[in-house]
């Protein structure tokens, strides 16, 4: 009997899904709309080693929350071979990186890239007695598992740092694209400033995630009143949401109201999502994007009202071909979501947010006239976001723990493959899998 987990995401849309073979059966529940299935209690850690085998890195978990005022810190236990390391130190550093271009371009001595923190710690020889320091739950169970060759390492994030966002590239675009990136990279070297190898070296991509915060704000409505020239009366249209937060794959209802008290006549009406990528820390550069779109082909006469509700929803499902969409930060392998609205800590600069993603509704009313046809247009914005999971208490948490490799490669059923974007690094396999104790 053993068991293994895989990470399956959809729009909006996080499912740990764990599958148990128990002699040659299998038992999955499928439906045709959702997927059931037995959550295992146990509890994942990741894993990676580096070629060389002299260091590996273990963690539980990959995403940390950012809670406004306050963010996950990052936490995890480093495993060293004293052979393998042959008298050399091992360091730790925690990167955020924003990448507006592949990391071989450079025009005019003018990288295109921006490490916007870079922490260091020094995990062994430790600089304090490790048995003294204070650990984490997760720490302290690894540490008992792994032995006197693991060492912790603790990570805070400042509290003005952005959350992980990707720019989605073309369907023929190569290297690395627009993307806010955390990193989490162990090696081994004479000293902290010594030529790295890439053989000695194991790079762990984290994410950093905001979830929608508790409460709602009131529900938001715009209204516009329209002039014509050679009409006495206005056109007047308003446009309100049910609430102001939406979680990825929620319909979105906006109600319409348009009072047509003007000579024109209304030929259409179109209802849009567009998302907003304020790219502001290199050139302050917008990208609006329309994520979903009704054209209803609804007509207002002269003198006439019209009262409708349209549904909208947002998805990447729909928009994966199209370049210059803003997605939550992808971890390899792993499929990803439109990205969740921006919310930033009172006083932060945003100038050094990387990107700072909003959502809008826009209705548009395409009226007819003499010379032609005009826009009517008024814009409602909102939020989208992910819900907060449910906490897992820990008196509900599995002692046993399940060790998962980092390389995700087998997912897409490409056994062996290098690990293209973690440049030189593969996961150790066995020979640093502990042993039970």
């Amino acid at each position: 009997m053993f068991t293994y987990t895989a990470c399956v995401t959809g729009a909006g849309l996080l499912l740990w899904f764990s599958r148990t073979l128990v002699a040659s059966e299998e038992q999955i529940w499928l439906s045709s709309c959702s997927i059931c299935f037995i959550m295992s209690p146990k509890n994942v850690i990741f894993k990676k080693t580096c070629k060389d085998k002299s260091v590996g890195v273990f963690m539980g978990k990959r995403d940390f929350v950012d809670r406004v005022d306050s963010v996950d810190p990052v936490d995890g236990v480093i495993l060293i071979d004293p052979e393998a390391l042959a008298g050399r130190k091992v360091f730790v550093t925690l990167s955020c990186t924003f990448r507006y271009g592949r990391d071989d371009m450079d025009v005019m001595g003018i990288a295109f890239r921006r490490e916007l923190y870079l922490a260091t710690r020094q995990v062994y020889p430790p600089l304090q007695d490790r048995d003294k320091a204070v650990h984490t739950r997760v720490q302290a169970k690894l540490l008992r598992k792994l032995g006197n060759n693991a060492y912790p390492f603790f990570f805070e994030f400042p509290d003005n740092l952005p959350c992980s966002v990707a720019l989605q590239p073309g369907p023929h675009d190569v290297g690395k694209q627009c993307a806010v990136e955390f990193e989490i990279k162990a090696f081994s070297a004479e000293s902290q400033d010594a030529k790295v190898r890439k053989r000695s070296t194991v790079k762990l991509m984290l994410r950093k995630v905001q979830y929608a915060p508790e409460g709602q704000e009131v529900a938001p409505s715009v209204e516009i009143t329209k002039d014509f020239v050679m009409s006495d009366k206005p056109l007047h249209v308003q446009a309100t949401l049910d609430k102001e937060l939406y979680y990825h794959g929620e319909p979105i209802k906006v109600h319409v109201n348009v009072t047509n008290d003007s000579n024109k006549n209304i030929k259409n009406i179109i209802v849009s999502v567009d998302q907003v990528a304020n790219v502001v820390l290199y050139s302050n550069d917008n990208y609006s994007k329309c994520v979903d779109i009704e054209e209803s082909g609804d007509s207002v006469s002269a003198g006439a009202k019209l009262q409708k509700v349209y549904t909208l929803l947002p998805l990447l499902a729909n928009n994966r071909e199209r370049r210059g969409i803003a997605l939550d930060g992808k971890l390899k392998h792993e499929d990803t979501n439109l990205a969740s609205s921006s919310v930033v800590k009172e006083g932060v600069l945003k100038e050094v947010m990387g990107i700072m993603v909003s959502y809008k509704v826009m209705v548009k009313l395409i009226v007819g006239g003499m010379m032609g046809s005009s826009e009517v247009g008024l814009e409602v914005p909102f939020r989208l976001m992910h819900p907060k999971p449910d906490a897992v208490r820990e008196s509900e948490m599995e002692e046993e723990m399940v060790f998962e490799e980092f390389k995700r490669s087998y997912l897409k059923g490409i056994i062996g493959g290098d690990d293209d974007d973690e440049e030189g690094n593969v996961s150790g396999g066995d020979d640093m899998t502990p042993r039970e104790k």
